[in-house]
């Protein structure tokens, strides 16, 4: 079929192929196996050009994401749902290709996934969004229930009768209660480029959710703090509105309190794994079984870093398929925890193994190794453990215990080092050698299967 669809400017790519049809002469039709739906994302990613350090241009990549149906099943199912592995696959797809790009893809995903799970309203054809849950001390923004003039019914349209069914609607927006919103939301990654956002706020000292559609004339965005060097393409703002009218989503503490909140928050940590797999890459790529040994100790350390962080985050999505009602707040932080650390074991052995060059020549690679910290700030480190510790003790049932107690709930990755209050949108074993001989290239004979190049190893 001819596709007629308008180009999008600033993004040359081709729509993702979930099979194929082999042709030869003289022969039938044979049809081939049907590819997984992250390997044909993969595809789509390799065949996409864009700015990678342009927010205009990352914006224009996540609507080819979302004109082609990228952002939902089979590509991206739902979490919870049967297939949580799948999803996270594609969200490490996207990593790899950049984490710029994955922030706004997964804060999208994200979105659509707490609408679905509070009953939301369903979102317009080509609509991208984002999740802002920061709660900074210095950032708040506050609801207001909407008079009676009906000023805030106009929080689900753009503001004109005809934009139905545009990015700028939501479709069903009377099913939710209107407020007006004043305040300023910080740490807002994409704000120049989503059409809408699902945004924390508080109403009657309540933590509630809205929905906003932010071509609204009462809102602005400043990026004038964005100073980042690391994911600077996300160009998170401040946003500020002023009586900017919006869609309540759910009830009070629905946001945090629903299953899918560390759901979301375990999905944080496959990107970024897509990303330190990524860098990873870069070193088994370039090296071979008669490699210096220190490189191929550098190598090794890699693997069994990424191997690990693999099986965490393969028992994390079983788990959460398995009791998709249940809190999953012990296996979300334990599989950010170990992502995280394999991510650093990656970072620290890849440049040691690889040296300047690349970091000086290889833009892809440069790039991954400044975005990636960044990026995983969106820990929070030591107060994390902590919190993981706590839940331990409970499990064990140690009593007097508050596994909660003075720790954030973390996020679903909107926000980094900034007292996030979302986990999304948020064990190094000694290794003994004997090193007697271990430097000699002829003590490593060992047998080596010989790896497809086209294969990457740490595939989750």
């Amino acid at each position: 079929m001819l596709d007629t669809r308008d180009r999008i400017a600033g993004v040359s790519a081709r729509p993702p192929q979930r099979s194929g049809i082999a042709h030869r002469s003289r022969e039938p039709a044979r049809a081939q196996p049907m590819a997984a739906p992250w390997v044909a994302l993969e595809d789509f990613l390799r065949n996409t050009r864009f700015d990678p350090h342009d927010p205009a241009s990352l914006g224009d990549v996540l609507r080819a994401l979302v004109e082609y149906g990228c952002d939902r099943a089979p590509f991206v199912p739902l979490p919870g749902h049967g297939q949580t592995l799948a999803r996270w696959r594609a969200l490490a797809a996207v990593a790899a290709c950049d984490l710029g790009l994955v922030k706004l893809f997964e804060g999208h995903t994200d979105a659509l996934a707490i609408l679905a799970e509070l009953g939301g309203p369903v979102t317009t054809s080509g609509s991208r969004w984002a999740v802002w849950a920061a709660e900074p001390p210095d950032a708040r923004v506050v609801a207001a229930r909407a008079g009676s003039d009906g000023q805030a019914g106009q929080a689900g349209q753009a503001g004109q009768a005809g934009q139905a069914g545009q990015a700028g609607s939501l479709a069903h927006a009377a099913q939710g209660t209107r407020v007006h919103l004043t305040g300023t939301k910080a740490w807002c990654s994409g704000a120049a480029v989503v059409s809408h956002a699902l945004v924390t706020a508080w109403l009657d000292d309540e933590p509630v959710l809205v929905a906003v559609v932010m071509d609204h004339p009462t809102i602005a965005i400043d990026s004038s703090k964005w100073q980042a060097v690391g994911m600077q393409a996300t160009a998170s703002a401040d946003v500020r509105f002023a009586q900017t009218p919006a869609t309540l989503i759910g009830t009070a503490h629905a946001y945090v309190r629903r299953p899918g909140f560390w759901q979301g928050g375990a999905g944080i940590a496959a990107c970024w794994y897509g990303a330190a797999a990524r860098i990873g890459e870069r070193v088994r790529a370039t090296s071979s079984p008669q490699a210096d040994p220190h490189r191929l100790a550098h190598l090794g350390a890699i693997d069994v870093a990424l191997a690990s962080a693999a099986a965490v985050l393969r028992e994390a999505a079983a788990s959460v398929d398995a009791n998709p009602r249940a809190d999953a707040q012990r296996v979300a932080l334990r599989a950010r925890l170990v992502v995280e650390e394999a991510a650093n074991v990656v970072m620290l052995h890849a440049t040691r193994a690889l040296g300047a060059g690349p970091l000086c020549r290889d833009a892809r690679f440069a790039r991954a190794l400044a975005d990636l910290p960044v990026f995983l700030r969106q820990s929070h480190a030591e107060r994390d453990l902590a919190a993981l510790g706590a839940l331990m003790t409970v499990a064990h049932g140690n009593a007097g215990t508050d596994a909660r107690a003075g720790f954030s709930s973390g996020g679903n990755g909107n926000a980094s080092a900034s007292g996030n209050a979302n986990p999304s949108t948020d064990g190094n074993a000694d290794r003994n050698a004997n090193a007697n001989d271990a430097n000699s290239r002829t003590n490593l004979n060992v047998n080596l299967e010989p790896h497809d190049p086209g294969t990457a190893p740490w595939t989750l």
